[in-house]
């Protein structure tokens, strides 16, 4: 491992003059679950200074407010499994969380690092995603947010500046008439990286009609996104088996126009298909 100065803050203030100070030469370092693993390959680009910001109580916390529900970025996996906010706004943030890597993992790694390293495989982003969530990101210079859905350019790339950090990640409230589902496939059953993920919410009437229907694929797309045209297959119909294979058919169309057709379509091409229609058959 190379060698770097390492420094501690305990507010956000001062990881905010770090940053600024040492933009793409400094690292920030949260739970550690992927940085620490990056520094030790070879190929690890050198780094001035590694900015631990686990002792920033400003980061930590999950709040309910009044129409709303506040994630800090610290809040680990197993904060946001344990979580009754969670549980009752939103149950497919839960259902994620629970699939990332191992309990130490999960003990340890954090919403906020799973967002920033932007890895196409990120587990939290399809439900957050779904969720409408936005994201704040803060700098020397001020706040901003923006939408989850604008948050990405490309695989481990964001909007966010060097000097810039994330402080929230805040969506609404799903209503009790609102159903979700998060399913994953891996290589294996634990401990396994996605292929593929789905994130769906339904909302349906009285009658049993969809007025609402949200589908994010995960490593599906170069950017995470909601499959809109899937989406508006669904509104205004009555759920059924038929129905959901539809949309799933439609969500594995428009995969390909993105990707094109690669090495690994003949056999994503079928499966997003019934993982959508698994993901929406839970949301009954």
């Amino acid at each position: 491992m190379r060698r770097f100065e390492y420094i501690s803050p305990t507010n956000i203030a001062d990881v905010c003059k770090l940053l600024d100070e040492f933009k793409e030469d400094a690292q920030l370092l949260a739970g550690g679950t992927d940085l620490l693993i990056e520094l030790r390959k070879p190929s690890a680009r050198s780094l001035k200074v590694i900015i631990d910001i686990s002792r920033v109580s400003e980061f930590m916390g999950i709040e309910e407010l009044s129409d709303s529900v506040s994630i800090k970025p610290l809040a680990t996996h197993t904060d946001i499994y344990q979580s009754n906010i969670i549980q009752q706004y939103a149950p497919l943030l839960r259902q994620a969380v629970a699939t990332i890597g191992s309990p130490q993992i999960r003990n340890r790694g954090t919403v906020g690092g799973n967002i920033m390293n932007a890895a196409a495989c990120a587990d939290t982003v399809p439900p957050l995603m779904a969720l409408d969530a936005m994201v704040t990101i803060q700098s020397v210079h001020g706040k901003r947010m923006v939408p989850l859905r604008d948050f990405f350019v490309k695989p481990y790339q964001t909007v966010a500046e060097k000097n810039e950090i994330l402080t929230e990640i805040i969506f609404p409230k799903l209503l009790n008439s609102t159903k979700s589902a998060f399913i994953k496939l891996g290589r294996r059953n634990a401990l396994a990286i996605s292929r593929l993920s789905v994130a769906a919410i339904l909302r349906q009437s009285e009658q049993g009609v969809i007025q609402e229907a949200r589908i994010v694929p995960g490593a599906a797309f170069p950017q995470w996104q909601r499959v809109t045209d899937a989406e508006k297959l669904l509104i205004g119909q009555t759920p059924s088996r038929e129905l959901f294979t539809e949309a799933g058919k439609k969500v594995s169309e428009v995969m390909i126009s993105f990707t094109g057709r690669r090495w690994s379509t003949e056999y994503k091409e079928p499966v997003i298909t019934v993982l959508v229609r698994r993901a929406l058959e839970a949301c009954q």
